[in-house]
């Protein structure tokens, strides 16, 4: 039996999972859609659940860089470039640029290096490479870092609710730049087992997420408030850190879970924007919460494609991690945008498998009623012509 041991990717390397079975960006599975079964030998699950991937997946992979930093009167729009001494020095691979990214304690020079990482990576077509990743990112003294429990509520925030709501993604933006350059240098040292395709598509989200912190970034400023005014929790990184050691844990828990969210909160938050009258800053989240379908949609196919090198189900295996982890699924759910990203249903909401098991049952003896009647029926006839046949006594 396949045990949770097996997915961790350091020493010793699952034999398994070797660089000739994964290639950069394609497995042996279809490219939209693949089934979540495993193969005869894994006793991980009977399921079968369809996942399809999310049909923007290759096209957001083959887009051209997007310098849009800047949120004008009609949306985003590129920022004008200014030319600055970085920290790069040497730096000639991925890996190496992303730990300098980590190192990196000022929110907006994190953002601004995180797009000049990935734009100089994209450009100069370097290597992976390896590098180690700083123990906790570097961080700016604000804001002050405190237990979910001690994070105000709006009243007593000392900010409008537009900003509280807005410093909150912003926080939440800035993690994300770094839970994605992390995935990007922890797991470097194994590039030739999960292929190059896997950096590009985190690099990618690191790109993106550095994008979305300087708009929320901009418009606090514009708000009169900035990021730091009020203070924030830990709780993201904390999950992250709990599954270093672990790539597969690491796509369960982040993209999965906590990417996910923000397809769950997305919608929500646009709402409570338009109903409080700034229409401004709902317009920036609800285009942020629609780039978010991509980081989870990068989640699910890579996800999938561990599980598949070590031929276990990818339904009951994202269940078995999130239990090792002691992860919390919390709804409510958008089923609309995970459907769209690729995470079926089952595998979050423990309500469907229960509904689906029924539906199931309940089929199955409309089917069986309908064989029995057909029986009847043909027997009915069957004695009618026999009776007709049957020579006068």
């Amino acid at each position: 039996m396949l045990t949770m041991q097996r997915l961790k990717l350091p020493i010793p390397i699952p034999i398994s999972l070797t660089h000739s079975h994964i290639s950069l960006f394609h497995f042996n599975f279809k490219p939209n859609s693949f089934s979540s079964s495993a193969s005869p030998s894994s006793t991980s699950s009977s399921s079968s659940s369809e996942i399809s991937l999310w049909s923007g997946l290759q096209s957001w992979r083959e887009s051209p860089l997007n310098h849009d930093r800047k949120w004008g009167p009609n949306g985003p729009q590129p920022k004008p470039t200014i030319h600055y001494d970085t920290p790069f020095g040497k730096a000639s691979t991925l890996a190496e640029l992303g730990s300098i990214v980590l190192s990196t304690s000022d929110p907006l020079s994190k953002a601004n290096l995180s797009h000049l990482a990935y734009s100089i990576w994209r450009r100069h077509n370097l290597p992976v490479g390896q590098a180690k990743p700083p123990p906790p990112p570097a961080r700016p003294d604000k804001p002050r870092l405190v237990s979910p429990k001690e994070i105000p509520a709006p009243k007593n925030s000392g900010l409008p609710l537009n900003a509280y709501m807005l410093h909150n993604l912003a926080h939440v933006e800035l993690n994300a730049i770094d839970l994605a350059w992390d995935t990007v240098v922890r797991f470097s040292p194994y590039s030739e087992i999960l292929g190059e395709g896997f950096f590009a598509d985190f690099a990618h989200v690191a790109d993106d997420e550095s994008r979305h912190f300087s708009w929320c970034s901009q418009r606090l400023a514009e708000l009169g408030f900035n990021y730091g005014d009020m203070p924030a929790h830990n709780l993201l990184w904390r999950e992250c850190e709990k599954s270093s050691d672990n790539v597969a844990a690491r796509l369960a828990v982040i993209p999965l879970v906590q990417e996910a969210r923000g397809l769950d909160a997305g919608p929500r938050l646009v709402q409570k924007l338009v109903g409080f009258g700034d229409n401004r800053t709902s317009k920036i989240v609800a285009r942020i919460a629609d780039e978010e379908v991509a980081h989870v949609a990068v989640g699910v196919y890579w996800f999938v494609s561990v599980c598949q090198k070590l031929d276990c189900a990818p339904d009951s295996t994202f269940k078995d991690l999130l239990k090792e982890y002691n992860v919390e699924l919390k709804g409510p759910f958008n089923h609309v945008a995970r459907k769209e990203a690729g995470i079926p249903r089952d595998w979050y909401d423990a309500s469907s498998s229960t509904s689906n098991q029924d539906e199931k049952y309940e089929g199955n003896k409309k089917q069986l009623h309908a064989v029995h009647e057909r029986l009847a029926s043909i027997i009915a006839m069957e004695s009618e012509n026999s009776s007709l046949n049957r020579p006068p006594e």
